[in-house]
């Protein structure tokens, strides 16, 4: 049998889709998060965490959701390329992958967004 040999696909082909969609979603909601986890580490009061996080989240939120974006987008290429998969081709055959790590970054963030915000009311 002539030509290049077929190479099978191994675990280390995948890419991480846990991890660079969490990666990403803490990241866009950083600006919620960390004032939450300063208060829950004593760092804080629970009040100031909430007003922090209220002006954060008011007025900076989008550049946090850009960030959170950014990350997925360079972390996804990062992996693609270090899996030797950065080609409209290895784009294709990894489309699952980085949709799920997209889904992933979303869920991330919903259910960051709603634990933050449940913690919000109890510090009012």
């Amino acid at each position: 049998m002539s030509g290049t040999p077929v190479r099978r696909r191994t675990r280390s082909d995948e890419l991480p889709a846990w991890r660079i969609g969490i990666v990403s979603g803490l990241v866009g909601i950083l600006c919620c998060v960390g004032p939450t986890v300063l208060a829950l580490l004593g760092v804080v009061s629970a009040g100031t965490a909430y007003a922090w996080a209220n002006d954060l989240y008011g007025d900076y939120a989008w550049w946090f959701r850009l960030g959170g974006v950014a990350v997925l987008v360079g972390l996804g290429w990062w992996a693609l390329r270090r899996r030797g998969l950065c080609s409209v081709g290895g784009v294709r055959r990894a489309r699952w992958r980085l949709l799920a790590a997209a889904a992933v970054a979303v869920g991330t963030y919903a259910v960051l967004y709603a634990v933050t915000t449940w913690l919000g009311t109890l510090a009012v």
